[in-house]
């Protein structure tokens, strides 16, 4: 049986060779182009483009929109504040669109 120390020269530049071909797939499949895992910032569309959900109030700002949806879902309402190119729109299903209208037009007195 042969010593391991006539074989030593060749096994060392086969693993450094072995390690460099990881590394090569590594860095190919990791800068690769078009083919990401981490999803693209959503695009807002227009307030008729969101399916069965149907816009019911507008606002100057997220910050009142924000409020406004609060106070539906303390109602109970399932609503959704969706960024549109008309600006934040509180959406609801269509079943619950006459209640949210109902709910937002009563002005605290």
């Amino acid at each position: 049986m042969p010593a391991w120390s006539t074989y030593s020269y060749l096994f060392g530049p086969l693993v450094a060779a072995g390690i460099m071909a990881l590394i090569v797939l590594l860095l190919k499949w990791a800068f690769a182009r078009g083919q990401s895992l981490v999803a693209d910032e959503p695009t807002p569309g227009g307030s008729q483009d969101y399916g069965l959900m149907v816009p019911v109030a507008t606002a100057e700002d997220y910050i009142r929109a924000e409020m406004q949806k609060q106070m539906l879902i303390a109602h109970g309402v399932k609503v959704n504040l969706v960024r549109t190119t008309d600006g934040p729109r509180l959406m609801v299903w269509r079943k619950d669109r006459e209640r949210a209208v109902e709910l937002l037009s009563h002005r605290p007195g």
